[in-house]
């Protein structure tokens, strides 16, 4: 058995010059903090922008592998491929959040400084997620990302169901941190070391008590991780938290995090608890089964968008679930893919309510969307394109995302999953068709629908229309997912 060591000091910044993207978010959101001391309300796009620039700027980074991969804080800090390639998207979805979050909350006066340096927060959150390489760097990164998102949801704070939410988030996300801190307690207690790959080795070798030690807590991770994806039975946070928080929050909450906590659950089950796969692939195709029910079947009965979107996000999770109960470089290549192009579609999901809500109309109920085919069709073609790929309409991207786990999962002879998933997954595309059914076939009603133009209506149309371009072809980024578990 290994025993845990103190980490010697860095002994360079050259040592750290892997960690130069996170350092480039990290840096700006303390420039940010003191820059905004001395804005007013009228100047504070340009806390806005700066933080939309440091972005783009930690994409360039990391597109063009500034830094280089390598590990870094004694192995605490892992750069590979796969962190790239998660990196890159979670960069680039935070990015068009922010553009959908500035307009939104402006509007209605509750646009302070502090938004773009939380969100930036989170990004950093999410980075360091990704690239753990020690159960201490899994917990830094993934409270960092929680406490930010906590307060964001809270970003209203004069309304009763943001605070409540808000609420509800922080209690049962701090239960989630507990159960997954307690998990990786009983790890350690059976191998001795929090390095995840000094887990992997020590877990061949444990047997008795200590085997039994590390399987209970191996089970406590997994509950850990599904609560913070969402997965059904730990669903519970995630209807009133999307539907409290002010749309804009909720768009970038249920996107780039999914990704962030696919990067998290492959580091830990398969780096560290790779040798234990087998005793917890019924445990995950169990969470899968049971969020895709859950998730399709209490869809069907909202009418409001923002909680249908929420229980969709919860069958969404039991798609990805798929591919992790899968296992294997292909399952979890197909995750990988799937989580990318959930993160995409609710971006743009969520960016629809967002071009139509405006002070006084939230635009958050599907009767809100009625005859708006009759009004403005160009929109309303954008938001059929974003519910069909929701739904697994061939050929959008979120078809093959569907068939990339449904697959993954049938070579790995989880045949009864397999047929769980098709089932839910044609019972599902029933409350997106709903929301198609009303723009198209019912007549308009109350005011006429005012949709957002200039800049934004740009990129929200690039963000739907880029639903069918990535299903046209969506090999490449496959590629680019597997080529990240060779």
């Amino acid at each position: 058995m290994t025993t845990a060591m103190t980490p010697p000091p860095v002994r360079s910044f050259a040592e750290l010059a892997p960690l130069a993207p996170e350092l480039l978010v990290v840096f700006g959101a303390f420039a940010l903090l003191m820059l905004d001391l001395f804005l007013d309300d009228r100047r504070r796009v340009v806390t806005h922008a700066l933080a939309i620039v440091t972005l783009a700027a930690a994409a360039v980074l990391v597109w063009f592998d500034v830094g280089g991969q390598g590990t870094t804080l004694s192995g605490m800090f892992v750069r590979d491929e796969g962190a790239d390639v998660m990196k890159l998207v979670l960069l680039v979805v935070s990015a068009l959040a922010m553009g959908y979050i500035w307009p939104f909350l402006r509007e209605r006066g509750l646009y302070k400084g502090e938004v773009a340096v939380l969100v930036l927060f989170s990004v950093a959150g999410m980075m360091l997620l990704v690239s753990a390489g020690s159960m201490t760097m899994v917990y830094v990164g993934l409270e960092l990302l929680a406490l930010c998102s906590y307060a964001l949801v809270a970003t209203d704070r004069d309304s009763p169901l943001a605070s409540e939410a808000a609420m509800k988030y922080f209690v049962l996300g701090s239960l989630a941190s507990g159960l997954l801190l307690y998990g990786m307690t009983l790890v350690y207690g059976a191998t001795g070391t929090l390095d995840l790959a000094g887990i992997r080795d020590a877990a061949y070798a444990v047997s008795g008590t200590d085997r039994t030690l590390l399987l209970t807590g191996t089970v406590f991770v997994v509950v850990g991780i599904a609560f913070k994806f969402g997965a059904a039975p730990f669903h519970m946070w995630l209807p009133d938290t999307y539907h409290g928080a002010p749309t804009p929050i909720a768009l970038f909450i249920g996107s780039a995090p999914k990704v962030a906590a696919f990067g998290m659950t492959w580091r830990m089950l398969d780096i560290a608890l790779g040798p234990n796969y087998e005793q917890i692939q019924l445990l995950l195709a169990v969470l899968a089964a049971a969020s895709l029910a859950v998730g399709n079947l209490f869809a069907i009965a909202q009418s409001n968008l923002k909680r249908m979107l929420a229980y969709s996000t919860i069958s969404h999770v039991g798609f990805m679930f798929l591919g992790l109960a899968a296992g294997g470089s292909e399952g979890y290549a197909a995750a990988m893919f799937y989580a990318i192009s959930y993160a995409i579609m609710s971006v743009a999901a969520f960016g629809a309510i967002v071009m139509l809500a405006r002070k006084g109309f939230e635009a958050d109920r599907i009767e809100d969307f009625r005859g708006l085919n009759a009004r403005n069709p160009w929109m309303a073609g954008l938001v059929l394109l974003i519910m069909a790929s929701l739904a697994g309409v061939p050929v959008l991207l979120g078809f093959w995302a569907k068939v990339a786990v449904l697959r993954a999962a049938l070579e790995a002879d989880l045949m009864w999953l397999v047929i769980v998933g098709v089932v839910f997954a044609v019972i599902g595309a029933f409350y997106y068709l709903r929301v198609i059914k009303v723009m198209y076939f019912d007549q308009p009603s109350g005011e006429p629908v005012t949709v957002r133009g200039g800049a934004l209506q740009a990129v929200f149309s690039l963000n739907a229309l880029a639903l069918l371009g990535l299903g046209l072809f969506w090999s490449p980024i496959m590629s680019w997912c597997q080529a990240a578990f060779a």
